[in-house]
């Protein structure tokens, strides 16, 4: 594995830097949110903006990824671990697959469980819209898209106005919410468009 390039590449769906391992609620999240998705690795010992710190103790390092794994994850996840050396520093690389077993739940501060999703660089809360997502990301049969008059209006309109919201999506095709949500999920599985979160809205870009 060629670390620096990985790290090159910056936190993304699939990669994300942790420069130590502060608390279980997080590291679940973050695991939970790769589990969900395309799966996924974490750099323990890479800071944000990608320089390299070091692990200070693989050990407790692991200890607590394997905790947080184990009994702040349900169901649990397996994560696979490799060390890498650069420079004398220490770089825990935890590989995490996408589950076969979703949703995953993640224990916060407040002892509840929540299903956290990858996008982009961070791992969000999951709507509904991203839940249907996530439970269709199980079967192995693929997306098949069908381009029908819908899908050319949130196209067009995603070309001018750069995002859309289901509401917006539903007003626009004079479809019933149930209906524009699973237009929506059926593209977001395809990679077509992208969901963002924010705790004020939900809304849809083209990738």
């Amino acid at each position: 594995m060629n670390i620096r390039r990985l790290i090159l590449q910056g936190e993304g769906t699939t990669l994300d830097f942790k420069k130590t391992i502060t608390s279980n609620e997080k590291i679940a999240k973050s695991l939970v949110a790769f589990a969900n998705n395309k799966g996924g690795q974490l750099l323990i010992g890479v800071a944000d903006d990608g320089s390299i710190k070091g692990v200070k103790s693989e050990d407790e390092e692991r200890y607590m990824i394997i905790k947080s794994a184990h009994q702040f994850c349900k169901p649990a996840i397996e994560p696979e671990f490799e060390e890498i050396y650069v420079d004398d520093k220490l770089v825990l690389v935890v590989s995490i697959a996408p589950s076969d077993t979703k949703p995953h739940y993640a224990l916060d501060e407040n002892k509840k469980w929540w299903v956290y999703y990858r996008v982009k660089d961070k791992s969000i809360l999951a709507s509904k819209i991203l839940m249907d997502v996530i439970k269709k990301g199980n079967d192995k049969t693929g997306q098949l898209i069908t381009y029908t008059d819908q899908e050319k209006k949130l196209f067009e309109y995603l070309g001018k106005q750069g995002r859309i919201t289901l509401k917006e999506f539903s007003k626009l095709t004079r479809s019933s919410y149930k209906q524009a949500q699973k237009i929506l999920v059926s593209l977001i599985i395809s990679g077509v468009i992208r969901p963002h979160i924010s705790e004020k809205e939900e809304y849809f870009t083209t990738v």
